[in-house]
């Protein structure tokens, strides 16, 4: 028995310890925040099609802001509402085309994405909730992988026209996020590749 005593205590002792570094080596690691790489095996998993898209709720909310960013899988285009989200209308055309005077949107890329929103960029006494500063460039998308550029085509009876040009006709998504103090997201993704 006294044999059987010996060889468990040697065992627990290299067990313990191991945890122990483990355990102290996992603490740092685990602090350190790692930015998102991404990886030459990366796969993106984006079956969302490209048929046109539309929300069946209207909210009440004002444009404040159009921001773009990168992403491994997809390009992405967030609008800033002040308000509840509302409603959206997402489609490939032909020529986007601006809201009210109906002159064509010169757009950079293989294929338009017409963005439909009904977020006007103005309050109700008529005062801008939105006033970019090149209505031709929102954003500035050089580098991008799928867009080519982005531009405003107006504000008109409640509704605001963005024109999206993108490097070809890709699958792309629409949804909407709430945030804190009645502000809302209506956010656009496409896809690098089908």
């Amino acid at each position: 028995m006294k044999s059987i005593h010996h060889i468990r205590r040697p065992i627990r002792r290299p067990l313990r310890a191991a945890l122990a570094v483990l355990a102290v080596a996992a603490v740092p690691a685990a602090a350190v925040a790692v930015p998102a790489v991404a990886d030459a095996n990366t796969t993106c998993s984006t079956r969302w099609g490209s048929l046109p898209e539309a929300s069946t709720y209207r909210g009440l909310g004002r444009l404040t802001n159009v921001r773009t960013g990168r992403h491994d899988c997809f390009d992405r285009i967030v609008f800033d509402v002040r308000g509840k989200p509302s409603w959206f209308r997402v489609h490939y055309v032909p020529n986007v085309y601006t809201s009210g005077q109906g002159e064509l949107v010169p757009l950079r890329g293989g294929a338009k994405l017409e963005i439909i929103l009904s977020v006007p960029t103005y309050d109700d006494a008529g005062h801008s909730t939105y006033n970019p500063a090149n209505s031709d460039e929102l954003t500035n998308v050089s580098g991008f992988r799928t867009f080519r550029q982005v531009a405003y085509a107006g504000s008109f009876e409640g509704e605001t026209a963005i024109g999206l040009g993108v490097r070809a006709r890709l699958p792309f998504r629409v949804f909407t996020l709430t945030g804190a103090n009645n502000t809302s997201r209506i956010v656009v993704d496409v896809a690098h590749t089908w």
